[in-house]
């Protein structure tokens, strides 16, 4: 079961159009796989629209309000385009259905550290690194900090660390509060968004601190 999500701020702010494209997306994905979020999202909205539409104004019934907007969205200005095919990418011989929130995003290739390999995402956030993470079963980042901000959405897969272990769909943001050495479980592929390097804070990987920025 899913146990990490965006806060009432966040998802208020991406009803709102009011998040930056990539940490929309992470957002978008998570509801799309959270059903919990997408309750809340739909308050928001309805909520907004009350707001936009006036005070004054009260539907008889949560049907007569989905009778509205059905109203609206029935228009011929509308057309009905068939869901795009399930976009597949394939990560060192396994294969991974991606969410439709990627399909037209660009991905870099592949960048492979050992058990680690990363893709940038194109999404033109500047100094925000959006990237897709793969690390197969077993694999690990070896323990750090954060200089900014990290966010990580597993989209398929298992990991843990010293806090927790994580499922597909866990929305679960860090900062340099936070030390761990996350570990897959099982092969897992996650969307990650940082604004800074990690920072390597035991033993050898320390050496490794002038490259954090290529893993995150």
């Amino acid at each position: 079961m899913i146990k990490y999500h965006p806060s009432e701020q966040i998802l208020q702010s991406y009803v709102q159009g009011e998040l930056c494209a990539s940490l929309s997306v992470a957002v978008s994905m998570h509801i799309d796989m959270c059903p919990q979020c997408q309750r809340l999202a739909h308050q928001i909205e309805t909520s907004c629209a009350h707001s936009f539409i006036g005070e004054n104004f009260e539907p008889q019934s949560e049907d007569n309000w989905d009778d509205l907007i059905a109203q609206i969205t029935e228009d011929v200005l509308f057309d009905e385009r068939p869901a795009p095919a399930p976009l597949e990418i394939e990560v060192k011989g396994e294969q991974f259905i991606l969410p439709s929130s990627l399909h037209n995003i660009g991905l870099s290739g592949w960048l492979k550290l050992g058990k680690l390999s990363r893709s940038r995402l194109n999404l033109g956030d500047g100094k925000l690194h959006a990237s897709l993470l793969h690390i197969e079963k077993g694999g690990s980042v070896p323990q750090h900090t954060h200089k900014g901000f990290e966010l990580t959405l597993l989209l398929s897969g298992e990991f843990k660390d010293e806090m927790d272990s994580y499922v597909p769909g866990d929305f679960i943001m860090l900062d340099g509060e936070h030390e761990h050495s996350p570990v897959a479980t099982e092969s897992c592929l996650c969307f990650t968004l940082a604004d800074d390097a990690l920072h390597f804070s035991q033993g050898l990987s320390q050496l490794f601190n002038p490259i954090g920025k290529l893993i995150y």
